[in-house]
């Protein structure tokens, strides 16, 4: 594996370029995935404004607000990392409200959030029209490795160490839902970018994966 230091101002310069490189009667479905702990809501916000500079009108999407209801994610406890892997996400929610009509033919009409989960309701949100070129930018946590459709993926990638160092004491039960991830899915191949997050304040940018042929943008 060879990585390669840049900024976080930098990787959002790059991600943009890479995107706004593409068709400009395309939608685009961009999916920002990694752990709390790797704040990947932070990056996701971070190429909002960008994009819309280059001219491409962009929405942000929390994967957070496609959950499902408490009844079904605390069926077995509050604190199981397997419901957590399997459960908690309203995948067939987020393909039909937010990724489906990004299609080619599709309508362009996206619900920004489907579920309140703190209050755990709908959350009543309005439709949002995605003009042709525009972007939407999904953040979220165990995203790949369900088959949702995207045309970029992104992932933000911790080590096991830094990963418990940095996720809160009372989300420490979701680890091991991430180390089955990990093991899985191997994120760090099945994702288009890999960004190493160890240090928040350095990141890398992973050019070359093992048993993989090396890329670049």
């Amino acid at each position: 594996m060879r990585a390669r230091p840049i900024s976080f101002e930098r990787l959002v310069e790059e991600l943009c370029d890479r995107l706004v490189r593409a068709p400009r009667e395309r939608r685009l479905r961009v999916a920002i995935d990694g752990a709390p702990a790797a704040e990947p809501g932070r990056l996701a916000d971070a190429l909002v404004e960008p994009l819309r500079t280059r001219g491409r009108e962009a929405l942000r999407v929390s994967a957070w607000d496609f959950l499902r209801p408490a009844s079904l994610r605390y069926e077995f406890g509050r604190d199981d990392p397997d419901a957590f892997y399997d459960d908690w996400l309203d995948a067939n929610g987020l393909l039909r409200e937010v990724l489906a009509p990004l299609e080619p033919g599709g309508t362009g009409k996206v619900l920004p959030s489907l579920w309140d989960r703190v209050r755990d309701r709908a959350t009543r949100a309005k439709y949002v029209d995605v003009p042709p070129g525009g972007v939407v930018l999904v953040d979220g946590a165990l995203l790949l490795g369900r088959r949702l459709p995207f045309e970029l993926t992104v992932h933000l990638a911790l080590s096991p160490a830094a990963l418990a160092r940095r996720t809160d004491g009372d989300e420490a039960w979701t680890l091991p839902a991430y180390a089955r991830y990990e093991r899985e899915v191997r994120p760090r191949r099945a994702a288009d970018v890999v960004v190493k997050t160890d240090d928040p304040r350095h990141p890398a940018l992973i050019t070359e994966r093992e048993g993989s042929d090396p890329w670049t943008y």
